[in-house]
């Protein structure tokens, strides 16, 4: 065996550079540095394995292959409490949190304070886990690795006409305790996009009381009120919330009354204040469907008039949305959103019927290709009108 002692190793393009080949032992005590560039500059047509640092997003990322695509490196939770028994969540992986809604066959003129969650790696059904303060629909879900959000929200009377709120309330991933108040948003309000990163909750859009463009954020492991961020451009509620650990995707919406609804997409950068500015576009104009993501990709599903679409974005280029797929639930309308870093869930929903659905369904995040079943809601079927999901491996961390 031989032994190459350099403090500076480096192979461009071309053919200039040491080759590595064979077992390569690095050992040692300070550190190495990879390739790195921004998402434009990734090289084109790589090996399999490659590796390098993705200035734009800030993390760690590796060629999977032709058809999956980059993928970014994160850190997991390896334990999120819970073990491999009856009811409980394995402890397996990222954890998914579904919280308030309105199901008639729940109760026929309020909402609920009921959290459901599931282990997004594995297949199931969600387990009970929390309750909110308050019965309540339409909040915003925000979240870290360790703290979950819900903000704002309408209640307890959900449509009969309601009470819109501005509490900022928390519960923790790991521990099945009650929401706990935080204080409180800038604005009442409820039925809009939320996003975060791994420091900051915003809640954009507004669909209650009335239709407005301002935009809230907070820190999310901070108990104070909300502070203004800026404003969308146009005055909607029931959007799509997206995310990457930089930027924030705000798509569709609707103005009710008389009933306009959107398929503009606009962005802001997370850890800076300001307005949104000009995404890209929707292939309609929908509101009121699931959303989620990795850090490169934020996706939408289904939507008003129970449309059945799943589409998505490349966070870190502005453009319109590409197809993805379909659900293979006809409950398109009010579903719920949160992924991995690999995999998309959604679930719940009305039906044209109007009834309720307890079916959630999940996509491969960096694939195409229709959604699969993974399990029910425990108990009864619900609609979540606002973003009401969020995980604690999503694309902002």
């Amino acid at each position: 065996m031989s032994e190459l002692n350099a403090s500076n190793l480096r192979k461009e393009y071309g053919n200039e550079g040491p080759d590595l080949v064979g077992i390569t032992t690095l050992t040692s005590q300070h550190y190495m540095v990879p390739p790195s560039g921004t998402t434009a500059q990734r090289p084109q047509n790589p090996q399999k394995g490659t590796l390098r640092f993705n200035t734009d997003i800030g993390n760690l990322e590796f060629y999977r292959g032709d058809t999956i695509g980059w993928e970014q490196i994160q850190r997991t939770t390896p334990n999120l409490g819970g073990g491999a028994t009856s009811g409980s969540i394995d402890g397996t992986g990222a954890r998914a949190i579904f919280a308030g809604g309105y199901t008639p066959s729940v109760n026929p003129n309020d909402s609920f304070n009921n959290v459901d969650a599931i282990t997004i790696p594995t297949l199931g059904n969600t387990i009970d886990f929390n309750n909110l303060t308050a019965n309540l629909c339409g909040g915003y879900a925000t979240g870290d690795r360790t703290r979950v959000v819900y903000s704002g929200g309408i209640g307890p009377r959900a449509y009969t006409p309601g009470v819109t709120i501005n509490s900022i309330q928390y519960a923790n991933f790991a521990s099945q305790g009650d929401y706990v108040d935080a204080g409180d948003l800038n604005n009442t309000r409820a039925f809009g996009a939320a996003v975060c990163d791994a420091t900051r909750s915003i809640c954009g859009s507004r669909g209650m009381p009335s239709y407005h463009t301002s935009i809230d954020y907070f820190n999310t492991q901070s108990s104070g009120g909300g502070q203004d961020f800026g404003d969308i451009h146009t005055a909607k509620g029931y959007s799509y919330g997206m995310m990457s650990s930089t930027r924030g995707l705000i798509a569709g919406g609707i103005y009710c009354c008389p009933g306009v609804s959107y398929n503009n997409v606009e962005y802001v950068t997370i850890s800076a204040t300001g307005n949104a500015t000009d995404f890209g576009d929707l292939s309609s104009a929908r509101y009121e469907g699931a959303s989620f993501g990795s850090s490169t990709r934020g996706m939408v599903a289904c939507g008003s008039g129970n449309s059945r679409v799943i589409e998505y974005f490349t966070i870190a280029s502005k453009g319109n949305a590409t197809d993805f797929g379909d659900s293979v639930n006809v409950y398109g309308t009010g579903k719920y959103g949160a992924s991995s870093p690999t995999r998309g869930v959604f679930g719940g929903g009305s039906s044209p019927a109007g009834g309720h659905t307890t079916i959630i369904e999940y996509v491969q995040i960096q694939t195409q290709g229709n959604s699969l079943d993974f399990g029910d809601f425990q108990g009864f079927g619900r609609t979540g009108a606002g973003q009401e999901a969020i995980s604690n491996a999503h694309g902002g961390l």
